[in-house]
């Protein structure tokens, strides 16, 4: 064993009474400190030294070794280094080390909720390569600090008389507390946690904070569902309310009291998912209302309304199944959902739940009730059934000098990769984008209404293509004329004026996230790949043009986002080299013809099927033709996204738009991929309902 963790978890809390066991994102303090542990690839083992029976528990739950603490240990004036030294003496053992000399111990302090994996492994590396003897998580900062002595202050890291700019500061660091990664034997010599050389493992500020008070455990709660990577829920059934679960919790009521609401097409997928994967699930609503039954109804789903004690119900029903409700999920919004989700192993929430309701979740949804709430708890239920587990980023924020360890994610079972927040591969929806590409000309407003567009059609996702004019048009292009609605310009001169800036992508993530749709671009150079990092994007496109641009290649897989990968005017021999240096555990390729509008007899479709078994990997679409009927006919052959350029208007200026789908056609194409995969189906023969009155009335059966 070479590298230990150490959590030391005591019962005894002054500001916040067994803040150890209280729960963040569901999840006791302990155990999250645990789980990060376990996620990190270069800790050997984790050990939780406490005196408290209920955090031994919850440790030993969340898969540590526990190490009970002494009483003379767990007092309040104990330090956490003698926690430490007693659990490596315990660890030991009478006849030396178990497992190897510890070469590495971690403290990770519990009051810290939001540990990287990540940054655990950079920080155990820096030391395991002999770069540091010490190295300890810090925020970086350019505050000004003062001390105080009676009512006079001072300048602790300025001189007051010298107010620089922030940019002209040198930064500095403040403990975070979640880690201290040391060399075993040096804190053994010296019995302190700082000795030798020390080092900073630079974390985000959404990742630094420190739970000492009541106010502090309430700010991670309210943290949480936008920190936390999403995971997989492991249950046998799901259970819902109605109002603010499948809607937005309002009501439209005509002229003569008939109530109406929205809800969202994409749950009906969600759910036919679930229900063919053996899932079981229920409505259950306080009202007696038609309208719940009718939905009900077009689910499938059975439900009970008009309940006075929802809980009772579930409690009943779970009987009934034979469920286990540990492997349960009940989804809720208000405060009479709250004992419904103390019953249950998983008690979620739709982000805009009452406050309450969102403390009690194991789990807050990232979209709201009647935006796809639903359809995103059906995504990480099947995620569970498949064995998919989100992969570990590394944080976009965190500063270049520091090295992180290079972190290959294990290929997920089923070949599916996370874009955001969606599973991409056999099983799973089809993912479809809609490329803006470059039709917005430059337009904000265009932008928008195209984003517009793609989510009234129901895409997943909205591409944009990222340039550097100056790298990307080639010298003897540069000063061609080129006749333009702007009027008469050079081909440069052009590029330039449809080319998005930082201004406008920051405009146009913030509308994508209030519109509640993924969006990420095609950068056509290194720069472009360093500008949209800064803008933290979930996922890189590589146009076909790009895919012979090695230094491009190697840019986009330092990240460690997904990548997708057109392969347009590509051998395979090409594709070879591309995915070699793409690695295979993010990719998802796009079979494509560069041919614009592409003639049905150069789609080659057939060959989704060999880019699937040569790479192994999730393969996709990218069409380039006119109408609809070849995009289905990938969807049909195992298309698993399908990317489509979109236009306001297909006689709009520009190379690019004569080939694109209008609002119509894409509202056409995403429904018709949707009936697709429901009339698919699961391949076992079966005798369906329907059939039924047919067969009592046709079927002779003869001997």
């Amino acid at each position: 064993m070479r590298v230990l963790a150490v959590i030391p978890a005591r019962g005894g809390s002054v500001g916040v009474p067994l803040k150890n066991l209280a729960k963040v994102g569901g999840t006791p303090l302990v155990a999250r400190a645990v789980g990060a542990c376990l996620r990190a690839e270069l800790i050997d083992e984790v050990v939780v030294s406490t005196d408290h029976a209920g955090i031994a528990e919850a440790a030993e739950a969340a898969g540590a070794r526990v190490v009970r603490r002494p009483a003379e240990l767990a007092g309040h004036t104990a330090t956490s280094e003698s926690a430490v030294a007693h659990a490596l003496a315990q660890v030991a053992g009478p006849d030396g080390p178990e497992r190897g000399e510890v070469e590495v111990v971690v403290l990770v302090q519990c009051t810290s909720a939001f540990i990287s994996p990540a940054d655990l492994d950079a920080a155990v590396a820096r030391v395991l390569a002999g770069d540091a003897d010490v190295v300890f998580s810090g925020l970086e900062t350019h505050e000004f600090v003062w001390s105080r002595a009676g009512e006079v202050v001072r300048g602790v890291n300025h001189d007051p008389a010298h107010r620089p700019r922030r940019q002209d500061r040198e930064p500095q660091y403040r403990e975070t507390g979640a880690f201290y990664v040391m060399r075993a034997d040096g804190f053994l010599a010296h019995g302190h946690r700082f000795f030798g050389r020390v080092a900073v493992q630079p974390v985000p500020a959404r990742h630094a904070i420190e739970i000492d008070t009541p106010e502090d455990l309430e700010m991670a709660r309210a943290l949480a569902p936008f920190v936390d990577e999403p995971q997989p829920i492991d249950v046998d059934a799901v259970v819902t309310d109605f109002d603010g679960v499948h809607t937005d919790d309002r009501a439209y009521v005509d002229q003569d009291g008939r109530e109406m609401v929205a809800v969202s097409r994409a749950d009906g997928m969600g759910v036919a998912l679930l229900k063919r994967a053996g899932v079981r699930l229920l409505v259950l609503s306080a009202e007696r209302n038609p309208v719940v039954a009718a939905r009900a109804r077009k689910l499938g789903v059975p439900v009970l309304q008009g309940l006075a004690a929802k809980h009772t119900a579930l409690r009943d029903w779970m009987t009934i199944e034979g469920l286990d409700p540990a492997r349960v999920a009940y989804v809720g919004n208000d405060v009479g959902d709250l004992d419904c989700m103390a019953m249950v192993g998983w008690p979620v929430a739709v982000p805009d739940a009452h406050p309450r309701v969102r403390a009690a979740a194991r789990v807050v949804l990232t979209r709201p009730g009647g935006a796809g709430a639903v359809r995103e708890l059906c995504d990480r239920v099947l995620a569970a059934r498949t064995g998919t587990a989100p992969a570990e980023e590394v944080p976009a924020d965190r500063p270049a000098a520091v090295t992180a360890v290079p972190r290959q994610a294990p290929r997920p079972t089923g070949g599916a990769v996370r874009i955001g927040g969606t599973l991409v591969g056999p099983g799973h929806p089809v993912y479809v984008v809609g490329e803006i590409g470059i039709n917005h000309n430059g337009d904000l407003d265009i932008a928008r209404r195209l984003i517009d567009v793609a989510v009234e059609a129901g895409c997943q996702a909205v591409k944009f293509q990222k340039r550097t004019p100056e790298i990307c048009v080639p010298p003897d292009q540069r000063d061609r004329i080129r006749q333009t609605p702007w009027g008469e310009m050079t081909y440069l001169e052009y590029r330039r004026r449809v080319e998005f800036g930082m201004e406008e992508y920051r405009r146009i993530a913030a509308y994508c996230a209030e519109r509640g749709i993924d969006w990420f671009a095609s950068p056509w150079d290194v720069p472009s790949v360093e500008f949209l990092e800064r803008l933290d994007v979930i996922a890189h496109k590589v146009a076909s043009a790009s895919v012979t641009d090695h230094e491009l290649l190697r840019a986009v897989a330092a990240t460690g986002k997904p990548v997708i990968l057109s392969t347009g005017m590509s051998t395979l021999e090409e594709i070879d080299r591309a995915v070699e240096i793409l690695g295979t555990s993010r990719l998802v390729i796009l079979h494509a013809t560069s041919t614009y509008p592409l003639p049905p007899e150069e789609a080659n479709l057939r060959t989704i099927i060999t880019l699937r078994e040569r790479y192994g990997v999730p393969v996709g679409y990218s069409g380039h033709e006119r109408g609809l009927q070849i995009s289905l006919a990938a969807v049909t052959l195992g298309a698993v996204m399908l990317e489509r350029h979109i236009t306001l208007d297909r006689t709009m200026w520009g190379s690019d738009q004569a080939a694109s789908l209008e609002p119509a056609g894409l509202a056409h194409l995403v429904r018709d991929v949707r009936i697709i995969e429901t009339a698919l189906g699961d391949g076992v023969k079966r005798i369906y309902p329907g059939e039924l009155a047919p067969k009592a009335r046709l079927r002779r059966v003869t001997v």
